[in-house]
């Protein structure tokens, strides 16, 4: 079980339950009591922390932080930031809570408490339909084993976790229960399927010898040619990174963010000591860039960008080993590396990206992915109908890149 966090009544009270603990709607004082509560528990993800909600409430959706309570103690047990966005002509609204609940999934009668309690409260905001992306692995390893514990050992043992975090056996169980609670598994993720991610909990020299022998070569080759990393100082350090972001988007052709998107992600971020911007330079020439965040024991590598000039250099080799290194003194145990192909087919746009990040030693994680909770049939089907039209319009806007890159 979690270790909750002590405070005073949080927010304003929505529901109460018999045992007495209470659902509470968590107010702007409450940031530092949420972001504290999500970094200690198990599974804790960025994508519940309070500075990416209020990062999304930017692009359009509304971030609600609704908690499990104990009036008795005066503690959080469970919670979920849940972004809302309304449903076109249906006066409903899309609840979707991204890598969570913030919770102790092994606590099973704690994680149907809280679930009576969300659902009852979402009821009375008019949403239709409620979608969670848990950050639980469905499989674990290149040929998707069960876990990488011993036969002895349980998915609630830390030491039979990959990283620390990850129970391949937990997911597929936490899958089973939300099915039985009334959830239904659907196709339409929002998060990525898969990802690459590195064990951090072994020291460095461990860490390093479960690299591919070139990646080690190439890391140590930056080093050699004089490739130096810091961590982003200023605005105007953003704004030169950003600039390898045009040159990135352009060579690759993939769709990137704003600046000022860029610069509000720093600027919350790093003002809660939970990301970073690494840059690599050359005789005071930048390079390349990558933005990572850490919260609890997670590491997580989430946008990169580099120029077109001295690539033989290897600076992004170097970077990602700084990162890691930096995640790790930071206290995480697991880097994420936030993304692979949902195939191994060579011919995937995604499939050099694949390639780069299995050479840093990792495993794959496939995610028990995306789960909705139905309140209003009829709004979901048009949630549906309007969902997969914007997909089929983005994979369209995707080929026609494609081929004018081509």
């Amino acid at each position: 079980m979690v270790q909750p966090i002590a405070r005073v009544a949080p927010g304003s009270i929505v529901h109460r339950f018999l045992d007495g603990s209470q659902m509470t709607v968590l107010g702007q004082n409450d940031q530092e009591m949420w972001d504290a509560f999500v970094a200690d528990t198990p599974n804790g993800h960025l994508l519940q922390c309070w500075a990416w909600g209020e990062l999304k409430r930017t692009l359009g959706w509304e971030p609600l932080r609704i908690a499990l309570w104990d009036a008795d103690s005066g503690r959080l047990l469970a919670g979920a930031q849940a972004l809302l966005r309304p449903i076109p002509l249906t006066g409903s609204l899309f609840a979707y809570i991204p890598k969570g609940p913030a919770l102790d999934w092994s606590d099973a009668a704690c994680c149907e408490l809280f679930l009576a309690g969300l659902h009852a409260y979402l009821r009375t905001r008019r949403v239709a339909v409620l979608r969670v992306e848990p950050d639980l692995p469905e499989k674990i390893g290149e040929n998707g084993e069960a876990d990488p514990a011993s036969p002895s050992q349980t998915p609630a043992d830390p030491a039979a976790r990959f990283g620390g975090l990850y129970s391949a056996a937990q997911g597929q169980e936490v899958a089973r229960r939300l099915n039985n609670l009334g959830f239904r598994r659907t196709p339409d993720h929002i998060q990525q399927l898969r990802t690459i991610a590195v064990d951090l909990a072994a020291d460095e020299q461990t860490i390093a010898s479960r690299q591919k022998a070139k990646w080690r070569y190439n890391t140590n080759l930056a080093a050699r040619k004089g490739i130096t990393v810091r961590q982003a100082q200023s605005l105007d350090d953003l704004q030169h990174w950003y600039d390898l972001v045009e040159i990135t988007r352009a060579r690759d052709r993939f769709a990137s963010r704003t600046l000022s998107y860029y610069q509000r992600a720093w600027k919350s971020l790093k003002a809660g000591n939970q990301a970073e911007l690494f840059l690599a330079e050359h005789a005071g020439t930048l390079l390349a860039g990558i933005f990572v965040s850490r919260v609890g024991r997670q590491g997580i590598y989430l946008y990169g960008a580099s120029s077109d000039q001295n690539r033989q250099l290897m600076p992004n080799h170097l970077l990602q080993w700084e990162a890691m290194r930096w995640a790790k003194a930071q206290g995480a145990t697991l880097y994420d590396l936030w993304g692979i192909a949902n195939s191994d087919d060579p011919g995937d746009p995604l499939a050099g990206v694949t390639q780069f990040k299995r050479g840093w030693g990792g495993k794959v994680i496939q995610y028990i992915g995306a789960f909705d909770y139905v309140y209003a049939p009829l709004a979901y089907r048009i949630f549906l109908g309007g969902a997969r039209l914007l997909a089929s319009l983005t994979a369209f806007r995707a080929y026609l890149l494609r081929r004018r890159g081509s």
